[in-house]
């Protein structure tokens, strides 16, 4: 049963001075509302209100979603569950076949993706974390998804195409998030699994990077590592700390992607073949304990943000807005923000961010995934034990 609540939408957007950093255009940020005058909340062009439904409820912190072409949901739960949401809310059984998962920490059962064919082959994606020697690590394993309208059949063909190495000890920054290309490749996002920070940077090390597949595991030949001594080939770009938001451009086909900072330092970023984004040499945010991390904002030869946050947000999520429900949203990308506990429009011209919305801060939801419909209203799973299936539509 569908419950709608009319929530008032309070926009955050502000302009902030950007900050010059050498021969790169420089990342945005904006002041924090109710830090300085130009702070002050911006009405927009769309203030008033959105109405928000809870589609469905009772998913153990659900993470990743997939539409069907059918339009129903594939939600992912941590503890490693894989059920199907119909329009009306229902929720499947747990799909059987999903692969065993190390439900520790932030592990568990992560990202879902449809292949392209999938109308045609039923292939799905899903990365997990995965236990095996020295510890554990992020894996990605395709399936064909059973044809039955509450997934009888579950998955089968179940094969694993892509393994983290080395796999370390330890519950935290698997990443994990799964964007398929224009042509079929699969970008992998992964974390730098916390106490192996200094991995992002080494480039024979899977921590701290992304990672582009193919469909059957393989390694694209034009990868920018391939052939290179002691670099592993799968890596398409390096110094990433714990990826939680991918997305493809719908209008250039480029990655984008967010990526959660220490204390301060969240960015999003639009990672090219072989460029190294610093982490943990430059950042703009510190350690928990408050002590500087690496060398500063900016090195030669490691790439700035498109935007960061600071204080953190805790982006997890992403999706370009490319619907017709949302009009002056088209363009714009959508994140969800767990500490942050809002989703947030970031405003882009050009391929840089002008303006920064929030909403839903009344709600006090922790946000994990957030996507478009195919009906075009955007759809958001909350992460708690208790986790809901929201959709965001116009109000009237």
């Amino acid at each position: 049963m569908i419950a709608a609540l009319f929530l008032a939408v309070l926009l955050g957007a502000t302009t902030g001075a950007a900050q010059a950093q050498q021969a790169q255009p420089a990342p945005t940020t904006f002041p924090r509302a109710g830090t300085a005058p130009d702070a002050a909340p911006d009405a927009g062009p769309d203030a008033g209100q959105v109405r928000v439904e809870t589609v469905a409820r009772g998913l153990e912190h659900p993470w990743g979603m997939a539409f069907l072409p059918d339009g129903r949901l594939l939600v992912t739960e941590r503890p490693g569950r894989l059920r199907i949401v119909a329009a009306d809310g229902t929720l499947s059984p747990p799909l059987s076949g999903v692969p065993a998962v190390a439900d520790q920490g932030q592990g568990g059962l992560l990202d879902v993706a449809l292949d392209p064919g999938f109308a045609q082959n039923r292939t799905i994606y899903l990365s997990y974390a995965e236990a095996g020697e020295g510890g554990a690590g992020t894996a990605v394993a395709r399936a064909r998804l059973g044809a039955g309208g509450q997934g009888e059949g579950g998955l089968s063909d179940v094969r694993v195409i892509y393994r983290q190495a080395p796999k370390v000890r330890g519950n935290l920054h698997f990443g994990s998030r799964i964007a398929v290309a224009r042509d079929g490749m699969l970008f992998i996002t992964q974390g730098d699994r916390f106490a192996y920070r200094h991995q992002a940077q080494e480039l024979g090390s899977l921590l701290g990077k992304i990672a582009r597949v193919a469909p059957d595991g393989g390694i694209p030949p034009d990868n920018p590592f391939v052939g290179r001594q002691g670099a592993h080939p799968a890596i398409w770009s390096y110094g990433h700390r714990n990826i939680q938001g991918a997305a493809i451009d719908p209008a250039t086909g480029r990655l984008w992607v967010a990526d959660h900072g220490a204390r301060g330092g969240d960015e999003i970023n639009q990672p090219q073949a072989g460029r190294n984004y610093g982490w943990p040499v430059i950042t703009y945010g510190e350690d928990y304990s408050g002590a500087p991390i690496g060398q500063g904002t900016a090195k030669p030869g490691m790439e700035q943000p498109v935007h960061y946050w600071d204080p953190s947000i805790a982006p997890s999520g992403l999706a370009f807005y490319a619907g017709d429900a949302f009009p002056a949203w088209r363009g714009d990308l959508l994140v969800g923000a767990l500490r942050g506990r809002h989703l947030a429009r970031l405003e882009m011209r050009d391929g840089r961010v002008v303006a920064e919305h929030r909403y839903l801060e009344d709600l006090g939801e922790r946000i994990r995934d957030v996507r478009v419909g195919p009906d075009g209203f955007v759809y958001l799973l909350t992460d708690s034990d208790e986790g809901r299936l929201l959709r965001l539509r116009p109000a009237g």
